[in-house]
């Protein structure tokens, strides 16, 4: 369930409603009543009002195999990564990346503590897993999540860690907090992060951070392929340097985008409000 707030003017209501959206997930991409009711902890009538609700507006529909979320709910994140100009910016390097490599590349963010996929440039291979834009993964398994995690603060390592996975995923047990630390202090010296079939057998990626104007970590861009064509040598010596070659691009236009002019607002004439 969506965190609770304790101000004045939270709303408990959107909060439900929140709930209800983020209770579906791979494992559950339908859902009847009663299964929504008892993952988000609502009483049945209050879960089907907000689930009709939802229908009404475009996010839900209702079908043989109960309800499911509806594309319209991709508009949601769309707006995040659109207010951030992020995907405009990393796209034309990311198509040249997969031009140049022949394999897929990615960009994903963190969320507690998973990661997920905010953009994306594939190429057709026999890749154990399905990932497409909003697809999350816990982030101890991927480079990516490595890269992420390696960029926060003591605090604020412990707090994603201690979220709970919503990639319905089992978590990745032949690895202790202390090896992971151990991983990390290494990721955070040498600048970028490997994964190998930790997530899934034959997935093999790098990764790196991508920077905002300020020079903090705020994403993270891969190159993913599979570990029977490809081995982990070639991964790091000849797709890494091109890799960081385009993150470090994106995040020099990242900056230019970000630091570039905004139109003012138009301000009121004097005399009306």
């Amino acid at each position: 369930m969506a965190g609770r707030g304790e101000g004045p003017d939270f709303v408990e209501a959107l909060a439900r409603g929140l709930d209800v959206l983020t209770c579906f997930g791979p494992a559950h991409r339908a859902m009847s009543l009663s299964e929504v009711a008892s993952a988000t902890g609502l009483a049945r009538p209050t879960a089907r009002r907000l689930l009709l609700t939802l229908a009404e507006l475009g996010y839900v529909r209702p079908g043989a195999a109960g309800f499911e979320l509806t594309p319209r709910v991709l508009d949601l994140g769309a707006a995040y990564t659109g207010s951030l100009g992020l995907w405009d910016v990393a796209r034309p390097h990311l198509e040249d990346l997969v031009g140049t490599t022949g394999e897929s590349s990615s960009m994903a963010q963190l969320d507690g503590s998973d990661i997920v996929y905010v953009a994306r440039v594939s190429v057709p291979k026999l890749i154990a897993l399905r990932v497409e834009i909003g697809t999350r993964f816990p982030a101890p398994q991927t480079s990516q999540g490595k890269v992420l995690l390696a960029a926060l603060g003591p605090d604020e390592l412990d707090a994603a860690l201690a979220t709970p996975s919503r990639a319905g995923l089992p978590g990745y047990a032949a690895r202790s907090r202390a090896e992971l630390d151990a991983e990390l202090t290494e990721v955070r010296a040498r600048g970028w992060a490997l994964a190998d079939e930790e997530l899934a057998p034959g997935v093999r990626s790098v990764a790196v951070p991508v920077r905002d104007g300020a020079g903090a970590v705020r994403a993270a861009m891969n190159v993913t392929v599979h570990a029977a064509e490809t081995p982990t040598e070639r991964l790091v010596g000849e797709h890494l340097p091109l890799l960081l070659r385009a993150a470090g691009e994106v995040s020099a236009d990242w900056a230019r985008w970000q630091s570039r002019p905004h139109a003012e607002l138009p301000r009121p004439v004097a005399g009306t409000a």
